[in-house]
């Protein structure tokens, strides 16, 4: 029995091209940046640096980012030492196949499933109120029992805005992944416009005497902030979902993951620079901190502009992170843990619509008709699930002598990975009781899914 749940995969195995309709190599190493900046920059830059610094850190906000910048790039090298020595797609979930056998890259492929599927129904429900108050500038009101989660008591039935754009996306993707790369192309050059915009404007009323005192809550402080803005930087992961759709991938993925978490952890530390300069960091607990405090400063102008490129910025979050689903639904079905109509590939997109379709329909469920303040959380603990396992496989999959040569490699081997497996594990600790309870239910329905339907129909079955 213990054979069979820790049947391992062969490198030489995944790299062949294995049946006769293959995703098509389109991504470059520019496209792959920008796939990673359109999934990490969103929410978090226009919510994140105001309400942490205004709760946790001060000014010294700025130290939390770098230290969760730090924390992911040792586990963004691990990925990409794995992305580039394995392009496969399916991201942690095949990493997991070829260092601990098929139970364990069950469980962190569902632990996947959830992050990718809440992380998009989240955004695309913040992205439903960002344009509620975007169109309210325009005396543009929706109807309120269409355009909230399911809330009877405030008389909101069906978020349609959010099923929209959930929908809007899905269509995006069956297309093709170059074009979708496209349309993720301007709108993260657009986004990152207006955050410049915000800077270059903003820090003309810059007040230095307001970054003192510099960490009015102490060290502590900066490391409790990190713990919170870590998860503005989740998505690069998804930037090695693309893996199998990438030319010269041994190249490519590392400048793809490194450089767009480099990109992003710039950005945010000159946001809250500027942010927490312009006005005394407690101040800051709005919902809205970068517009918020374009209109103290009477540029009411400029914060309309914010308003726009907060609802294009999680346009993109959706769209890589639905990518990201779609793609390791792509995996799962190939390798027969789930069914086979979810590897199948239109003979004219070469992308995989039915579970394209499929995975836009569950996640515009929970977007349109639930609540997800409570299971936000849970994204954070699939995402830290994945980064554990990645992190310590690294250091397994440096055993392997298989493995193609000229790839990317960790620096410092073998204690940075196991560095990353320890602060992974430190966050998961610090995660709530509630989160543990409903993810510990999450991975029961899981290990049933495999055990009903996924060890039978295993294509490992067939060696």
């Amino acid at each position: 029995m213990s054979k069979l749940l820790f049947r391992k995969k062969e490198i030489e195995e995944l790299l062949q091209n294995e049946g006769t309709i293959q995703l098509k190599k389109t991504l470059g190493a520019f496209d792959l940046l920008l796939l990673g900046v359109g999934a990490i920059v969103g929410t978090g830059i226009f919510i994140l640096p105001g309400t942490v610094a205004a709760t946790h850190a001060g000014p010294g906000i700025v130290f939390s980012f770098i230290i969760a910048a730090i924390v992911c790039a040792f586990a963004g090298m691990c990925y990409s030492e794995f992305a580039s020595s394995v392009p496969v797609t399916g991201s942690a979930y095949t990493y997991g196949y070829i260092v601990f056998g098929e139970i364990v890259a069950w469980l962190v492929g569902w632990a996947l499933l959830l992050e990718y599927g809440l992380a998009v129904a989240a955004v695309a429900t913040g992205w439903s109120s960002y344009l509620n108050s975007l169109l309210a500038g325009f005396h543009i009101v929706l109807p309120q029992a269409i355009s909230g989660a399911f809330n009877p008591a405030a008389g909101t039935y069906i978020n349609v805005p959010a099923i929209f754009i959930i929908f809007a996306t899905a269509f995006l993707l069956t297309l093709g992944i170059k074009e979708s790369t496209r349309f993720n192309s301007w709108m993260v050059f657009l986004k990152v416009a207006v955050i410049l915009l915000f800077i270059g404007v903003g820090v003309f009323y810059v007040k230095p005497t307001n970054w003192e005192p510099f960490l009015p809550f102490g060290i502590s402080g900066v490391f409790s902030g990190a713990a919170l803005v870590f998860f503005a930087y989740l998505g690069f992961d998804a930037v090695s979902s693309a893996a199998e759709e990438v030319k010269n991938p041994q190249r490519n993925m590392p400048i793809g993951i490194i450089g767009s978490l480099l990109i992003c952890t710039v950005l945010y530390v000159a946001v809250s620079m500027v942010l927490t300069g312009i006005v005394p960091y407690h101040a800051l607990n709005v919902s809205d901190p970068v517009s918020y405090v374009m209109q103290l400063v009477h540029q009411d102008w400029i914060a309309g502009i914010i308003s726009l490129g907060a609802v294009v910025g999680m346009m993109t979050v959706i769209l890589v992170m639905s990518y990201g689903g779609t793609r390791l639904l792509y995996a799962l079905g190939r390798d027969g843990l789930l069914p086979k109509s979810m590897a199948e590939l239109s003979p004219k997109f070469k992308t995989p619509v039915k579970n394209t379709w499929i995975f836009a329909l569950l996640v515009a469920f929970c977007a349109g008709f639930v609540p997800l303040s409570k299971l936000a959380e849970l994204v954070n603990m699939g995402t830290l699930v994945a980064f554990t396992i990645v992190s310590i496989g690294v250091v397994y999959l440096r055993k392997n002598k298989n493995i193609p040569s000229g790839g990317f490699k960790v620096p410092f081997f073998p204690v940075l990975p196991i560095l990353s497996f320890l602060l992974c594990l430190f966050l998961i600790s610090q995660l709530s009781i509630l989160t543990w309870i409903a993810c510990g239910i999450w991975f029961i329905i899981g290990l049933i899914v495999y055990l009903a339907y996924g060890r039978k129909n295993s294509e490992m079955n067939k060696q």
